[in-house]
């Protein structure tokens, strides 16, 4: 059982599909008048149909006026991290301090490789990974001439600039153990997904994270937990939401249990919904589901003590 004891914070995830311009930045106006804490845009440049995510990013932060936005995750192989930190900080800035970085390894390496990437090997991946950390952190410490020389990236006296608005996190969307354990030794964050990773087996996840927390001289609570979450709303749900599970299906109540277990029994504290975006589902998540799942966690951890 794990419980890091964060506020709870509810999210949507946005596929950034460009067959409707004007519809998804309407649909970012919803997400931030509805009260969505989070708006998570997964990042496949080489897919034809989806928008870049980056500019998709800048496009919402300038049409809303509370929402966070982060990239979920960003597609490094793709983005060189001196400018990631780069264009990161610009985005923080200019949404006063409305952005966070949410930075993966890579996959679908042939779709990486056609568009002109590298092609990396799992151990290359995570080390790139680990040298992009050290970058991006470097870029937004203040400090003069930046300098890095990597396996992967180098930099020479780089001059950092602009400076992010507020903490930037970076969360990292990792399952292996080795991206686990980089998690818990530099991330301020872990986003996996339901669809590849179920409630039950993040638990074996979460013990890597936080055994490399504590040898990193760090506590694991410091570490956010974000969940990538598919499913829809239903009448009425199979059975009662279980470790195996990959989707939430139910209604509003069968959710709130499911969010509920998630954060007192897995430790995970931000919810990111996948589902097609209905103004019903929109709305059931944010105004039904999200108060009543934190009412129920708070009963929960003061019962604990």
């Amino acid at each position: 059982m794990t419980d890091y004891g964060h506020d709870l914070e509810f999210g949507y995830f946005l596929i950034p599909d460009s067959s409707d311009p004007g519809g998804i930045l309407d649909l970012g106006e919803r997400l931030d008048a509805l009260g969505y804490d989070l708006i998570g845009i997964q990042d496949h440049p080489y897919q034809r149909r989806f928008f870049d995510t980056w500019a998709l990013m800048a496009m919402i932060l300038a049409r809303t006026e509370r929402v966070r936005v982060f990239p979920d995750v960003a597609n490094l192989p793709l983005r060189l991290p001196a400018m990631l930190a780069k264009e990161a900080a610009t985005l923080d800035q200019l949404s006063g301090g409305r952005f966070e970085l949410g930075l993966g390894a890579g996959a679908f390496w042939d779709a990486i490789a056609a568009m002109g990437g590298p092609r990396r090997f799992p151990g290359e991946a995570v080390g790139a990974l680990e040298e992009t950390i050290a970058i991006i952190r470097a870029m937004w410490s203040g400090q003069r001439g930046v300098r890095l020389e990597g396996e992967h990236y180098r930099v020479v006296g780089a001059q950092p600039g602009p400076l992010p608005a507020h903490d930037i996190g970076i969360w990292l969307g990792a399952l292996g153990p080795r991206m686990l354990g980089l998690t818990g030794r530099l991330a301020d964050g872990w986003v996996p997904s339901m669809s590849y990773l179920a409630p039950g087996a993040s638990l074996e996840s979460q013990k890597i994270i936080d055994a490399a927390a504590r040898e990193a001289g760090r506590d694991p609570s410091a570490i956010r937990r974000i969940y990538n979450i598919n499913g829809s709303f239903a009448p009425s749900a199979a059975q009662p939401f279980g470790p195996a599970d990959r989707e939430v299906v139910g209604p509003p109540e069968h959710w709130v249990a499911a969010l509920t277990s998630l954060a007192t029994r897995y430790g995970f504290a931000s919810f990111v919904l996948w589902t097609e975006p209905t103004a019903e589902s929109l709305r059931l998540f944010v105004e039904e589901v999200a108060p009543a799942a934190r009412e129920r966690v708070a009963a929960v951890r003061a019962a604990r003590g």
